[in-house]
């Protein structure tokens, strides 16, 4: 039978374990407790951090005890980048993320039985602890040796910039978390990101020094796209888990556009397809690339998992309308907001003449042209062909607006435009 160990792995989940053998024992002993933290740094979790989310279901459905930790402590100082100091956020901001944070983590997740999730927070204990307190239980258990050889920090203090003691000390404030859920839960496993092994093994180590016993870490890929970058917010264009900061539609477009190269390590990352299914998928890709099988897969069931199975069918449907196979008032005004942001858009009476709203958008560059285009039936707007005559009248009479107050405004199939009406 195949572990939740094996599992990731084939997945390829699983970078770095503090002892794969160890780990593999104690989770086939029976159920474990594990945690992974999300820092509140902005108003919503974005796909990197999908990773960790899904790899927590995982552990979940395999019987495992999951504890989400948010950090309102940790969220206050922010983990040390490779280069830049973080900008120090109002508490009361931080505070209504961790909220937020903590909707978006427990909708991935079982909250009953007894595998369900416990959302904790360390500004539980970190909160009540005193700068005395801090310094003598746990800070002596820490040697600056071990701290200045940690990536992060030994990068930043060769540059010009250095390092803070508030962000140096953040791999202290993680250690305690682990070494707090060891005593509060019985927590034995903490994973996260790759970047992150060093402020992983801190929480080991402290709980050796102090409790005298051996917990586990594991690490999972840093998920880049096609071009290197990281899924983050930090290299900008972030696709965030939120549909008011990343609409649906633009969430499914960006994995439907996955580079074939990454789609398979995309649906093994991402996805609860069985392995049969994605090696098909994986086989499809190769022997027939331009049916994008695998990227469709990927995208539907992503999609479905954020934003639900009718938001799929509304980003299939903008897709299809885009392209000029679908009916445009079939769409949301979520999604017509979407298009818009896809096509050269602008604003217009709802008096404005439908020949001059041809002309305003730039599918045609003269009224002459507009016209001619209007006799030969190859105009329409919001799907609805439109007569020589009807050019001739104002947008508002000739269609119903859609939702949001636009109108879609198509030459054939490959030439289109919105205009929003007002008035």
């Amino acid at each position: 039978m195949q572990t939740i160990l094996d599992e990731l792995t084939w997945r390829g989940l699983v970078v770095q374990t503090s002892g794969r053998d160890a780990l593999a024992a104690a989770l086939e002993d029976g159920p474990i407790g594990l945690y992974c933290g999300f820092d509140p740094t902005a108003a919503s979790l974005h796909v990197g951090h999908l990773t960790q989310v899904l790899t927590m279901r995982r552990f979940q459905l395999a019987g495992h005890r999951p504890y989400a930790l948010v950090g309102g402590a940790t969220g206050l100082i922010g983990d040390p980048r490779m280069s830049g100091e973080r900008v120090l956020n109002d508490e009361g901001v931080v505070a209504g993320w961790v909220d937020t944070l903590r909707d978006q983590i427990s909708r991935f997740l079982d909250l009953e039985g007894p595998a369900g999730v416990q959302m904790v927070n360390n500004l539980d204990w970190i909160g009540q602890m005193g700068a005395l307190q801090f310094l003598r239980d746990i800070g002596k258990h820490y040697r600056m040796g071990t701290m200045l050889a940690k990536e992060t920090v030994a990068r930043r203090l060769s540059s010009d910039e250095g390092i803070s003691y508030t962000e140096f000390s953040y791999q202290v404030l993680q250690g305690l978390d682990f070494l707090e859920l060891y005593r509060r839960h019985g927590v034995t496993l903490q994973y996260g990101g790759n970047d992150q092994w060093g402020n992983l093994i801190s929480g080991v180590d402290l709980i050796h020094k102090v409790e005298g016993e051996d917990v586990h870490v594991l690490t999972t890929p840093l998920v880049t796209k096609a071009d290197g970058t990281k899924f983050g917010k930090s290299e900008g264009g972030a696709i965030w888990l939120d549909a008011e900061l990343t609409s649906p539609y633009a969430f499914h477009q960006f994995w439907l556009n996955a580079a074939d190269a990454d789609v398979v390590k995309y649906l093994r990352y991402f996805t609860f397809r069985e392995r049969e299914d994605i090696e098909a998928l994986e086989q499809e890709t190769l022997e027939a690339p331009q049916r994008r099988a695998a990227q469709k897969a990927l995208a539907d069931d992503i999609t479905t998992l954020v934003h639900g199975p009718e938001a799929t069918r509304q980003a299939n449907a903008a897709a299809a309308v885009l392209f000029g196979r679908g009916d445009v008032r079939e769409l949301d005004g979520t999604t017509v907001e979407a298009i818009a942001g896809e096509l050269t858009t602008v604003d217009a009476s709802a008096d404005t003449a439908l020949v001059d709203g041809f002309v305003a958008v730039g599918i045609m560059t003269s009224k002459s042209q507009v016209r001619r285009a209007a006799a030969e039936g190859s105009l329409s707007v919001n799907g609805e062909k439109i007569s020589g005559e009807e050019v001739e009248r104002p947008i508002g009479e000739v269609v119903r607006p859609l939702p949001g107050g636009y109108a879609l405004l198509r030459r054939g199939r490959k030439a289109a435009a919105m205009v929003r009406l007002a008035g």
